[in-house]
């Protein structure tokens, strides 16, 4: 089934608000195995959208649209919408009368030009916004040649996000023409070109119906198994190939699906009653940071300094200044200690400990940019890893964090790693 992801705004054509939702929404589709054909930006012309419309459905069986829903003159989704189809706009006095209470509970009377948003084209189904005053709408109609459908959504991406996964998915998911079964495999640690050597012996032979696209980022590369049903049910042979996949990568094979290394982490520090502290130097905290996303880390998280400064390893954390001044910040000696003694300082059961050169600059023929090392303390010993990065500063915090959270799981899970 195709899809042509349409994206309506004119920040979006000038660079002023990056695009979010196409990125999202490409990936989630893809998940759903509705990979897009095509992405475009429009600008707020009720013209050019219509130009879009048009040539959208010419190659696409679904459109979704996102943005131009707001109250203001410049949102004129709706109108281009209701031009396509050859229809008017009709108040939804339900929805309007939703949005006055939404005013009501701030304290405020509802603006008369917010009418607009109740305002939604004919023959076309509301989707409700939990979360904004905007409604999408969807509609869906049969064609010589199958199925299409279109789908319009507010352009605020929490908003979009939710009405996606909650309403436009379930509709979606009878229009398509073969079954899909997708799963993704999240591996860390390991780099998108070793893995693929890793598992040559089963990716070498896939069969036709079964493909595998590699998705890599700072934090690791996602494995997205596809399989395409020929006949009948399908999911046999993705499930056999994870399976096959995940004894080869070992490992380096954190979770599945939404799994974060995050959540993983605080998953098995929970289940063993264990906790963690944090010292924190070239990541100013976004270790910390990270482990606190996830709901309920109070139950293993301690606390964590962030010793930027030399002064505050040597004060707060009891970093020796001889230590300092032979071996230098950046050295294996001061990730232990700062793992060791923010350990101890709070009581955790595991210290992590983050100390380097991001760069772009502050390198030097020793220890260039990109040279770091991290340690965990816990369970008995103290191992370290060193990092060899780029330039590029915040990639190299990113993977930072990445390597930090998966030395500990990998404690966690198999005892010791490191090179020492």
């Amino acid at each position: 089934m195709n899809v042509t992801l349409l994206s309506v705004g004119d920040e979006l054509l000038v660079g002023q608000v990056v695009n979010t939702n196409a990125a999202w929404l490409g990936d989630y589709l893809a998940g759903l195995g509705m990979i897009p054909t095509r992405t475009v930006v429009v600008g707020d012309s009720v013209d050019r959208m219509t130009d879009e419309l048009k040539a959208a459905f010419t190659s696409s069986d679904v459109v979704i649209v996102t943005g131009g829903l707001g109250p203001t003159h410049d949102d004129v989704t709706r109108d281009a919408v209701a031009g396509f189809f050859g229809v008017e706009l009709q108040l939804q006095e339900r929805w309007f009368q939703l949005i006055a209470r939404r005013f009501e509970r701030r304290g405020m009377s509802v603006p008369e030009r917010n009418r607009i948003q109740a305002m939604i084209p004919q023959g076309m189904e509301v989707l409700p916004n939990a979360d904004g005053t905007a409604p999408g709408f969807w509609k869906s109609w049969e064609t010589a040649t199958g199925p299409k459908a279109l789908a319009v959504l507010p352009g605020v991406p929490e908003e979009m996000k939710i009405m996606m996964r909650e309403q436009v998915a379930p509709r979606l998911a009878p229009l398509s023409k073969k079954p899909v079964h997708q799963i993704t495999i999240r591996t860390t640690g390991i780099g998108e070109s070793h893995l693929q050597e890793l598992l040559e012996p089963v990716l070498g032979r896939l069969p036709d119906a079964v493909s595998v696209a590699y998705l890599p980022s700072p934090f690791g590369v996602r494995l997205r198994i596809t399989e395409r049903a020929l006949e009948g049910e399908t999911g046999q042979l993705a499930e056999r190939l994870a399976a096959e996949i995940t004894r080869l990568a070992s490992v380096y094979v954190y979770g599945r699906g939404d799994d974060t290394l995050e959540k993983v982490v605080g998953d098995l520090l929970k289940a063993r009653g264990e906790t963690v502290a944090v010292a924190e130097s070239c990541t100013g905290g976004a270790v910390g940071s990270l482990l606190t996303d996830v709901p309920g880390a109070s139950a293993y998280v301690l606390g964590g300094v962030i010793a930027y400064c030399n002064s505050v390893k040597e004060d707060l954390l009891s970093v020796d200044e001889e230590v300092l001044l032979r071996q230098g910040a950046v050295s294996e000696s001061v990730a232990v200690r700062m793992a060791e003694h923010v350990r101890d300082r709070t009581g955790a059961s595991y210290g992590l400990s983050t100390t380097g050169i991001l760069g772009p600059t502050g390198g030097t023929r020793e220890k260039p940019v990109g040279t770091i090392w991290i340690a965990c303390a816990g369970g008995g010993e103290t191992v370290t890893m060193r990092l060899r990065l780029g330039k590029e500063r915040l990639k190299n915090k990113q993977r930072v964090v990445a390597a930090t959270l998966d030395l500990l799981r990998r404690r966690l899970v198999e005892g010791s790693v490191g090179d020492g």
